[in-house]
């Protein structure tokens, strides 16, 4: 393979691998937000936890952080998501009484605490500068299997968390979440659990959000505070999802999907600009998102592929 094919075909692993990670998150906030109606746009601090974990179980010792435990990194994935849904647990537990726009403050909030926890403490993970020494599943077999190898991991665990969202959209559990979201006090009357089932929700979606998270700092071989910004990690997920579908799990994955490609496309535009805008180049590719964002909900309000209704499985 010529050095340009090799070039192409390593970026198109990575644009797979990233949209698989991705597809993981959205699968999450989709259980959150399609199943269950919760607005979280907390996303980062989940997606921080699962990152962090997996760099501070999976790194070699190091006197600059906590932990180096040199973990496996396939041993910390499970962690990673554990860890998130305990700290999503007490999270819920206080904030799940908020309502919508109210619900969305409280988990910006709590996110951002959580995210500078981790830039400012610097004996927990190195402050500003991170953790860099994360390692990757399958590194031994060298490039391309390694990535290969990687990609088909992620490719994997997209599947199983697909199936499980699919069956569970089916299945009596996802059938009073949805009763849950459309009428709350109408579920309430006929004797759902309203808190239990949300608080349900929203912690099988933060772990699963630390699984993004734990996927991203092994892909990456870094986490750090620029690896969880509130743009790359709870906006560009969120419009994923209002594109794709949500309610829709094919939709989730198919928001990934696009946007990803999109957000890809215009960082190779971007990079062909003047010195004096590189700087702006994240905010002129927000835009560009946004201007996506409008152009599709004008054509399809409810996503390209929308809520529906499923057969009835008992």
């Amino acid at each position: 393979m010529d050095i340009p094919m090799f070039g192409l075909f390593m970026y198109a692993l990575s644009l797979l691998t990233m949209i698989g990670i991705y597809g993981v998150l959205t699968l999450a906030l989709n259980l959150q937000w399609g199943f269950a109606g919760l607005f979280n746009a907390g996303i980062a601090g989940f997606f921080a936890v699962g990152a962090y974990v997996t760099g501070i179980l999976t790194a070699p010792e190091s006197s600059n952080h906590l932990g180096g435990f040199g973990w496996p990194p396939l041993a910390a994935l499970p962690v990673a998501m554990l860890i998130s849904g305990i700290i999503a647990w007490p999270i819920g537990r206080i904030c799940l009484g908020l309502k919508g726009d109210y619900l969305a403050m409280a988990s910006i909030g709590i996110a951002e605490i959580i995210r500078l926890v981790f830039k400012n403490e610097t004996w927990l993970a190195n402050g500003t500068m991170g953790i860099s020494t994360v390692p990757r599943p399958f590194e031994s077999l060298g490039q391309p299997w390694g990535n290969i190898a990687f990609l088909a991991l992620v490719a994997a665990l997209v599947l199983v968390l697909y199936l499980a969202a699919e069956r569970a959209w089916t299945s009596p559990w996802g059938r009073a979440m949805r009763s849950i979201r459309d009428n709350e006090l109408a579920a309430a009357a006929i004797g759902k659990d309203v808190v239990r089932f949300r608080l349900e929700a929203f912690v099988i979606g933060a772990m699963v959000m630390g699984l993004g998270g734990a996927l991203s700092a092994m892909y990456f071989k870094f986490i750090g505070a620029s690896a969880t910004e509130p743009l790359l990690t709870t906006f560009l997920v969120w419009v994923m999802l209002i594109i794709g579908g949500s309610g829709n799990n094919r939709g989730a994955l198919l928001g990934a999907a696009l946007v990803w490609l999109i957000w890809s496309g215009t960082e190779l535009f971007t990079n062909r600009l003047p010195a004096e805008w590189i700087t702006r180049s994240s905010y002129l590719r927000a835009l560009l998102i946004g201007v996506l964002l409008i152009v599709v909900l004008q054509r399809f309000a409810k996503g390209v592929l929308p809520e529906r209704p499923p057969k009835r499985i008992d």
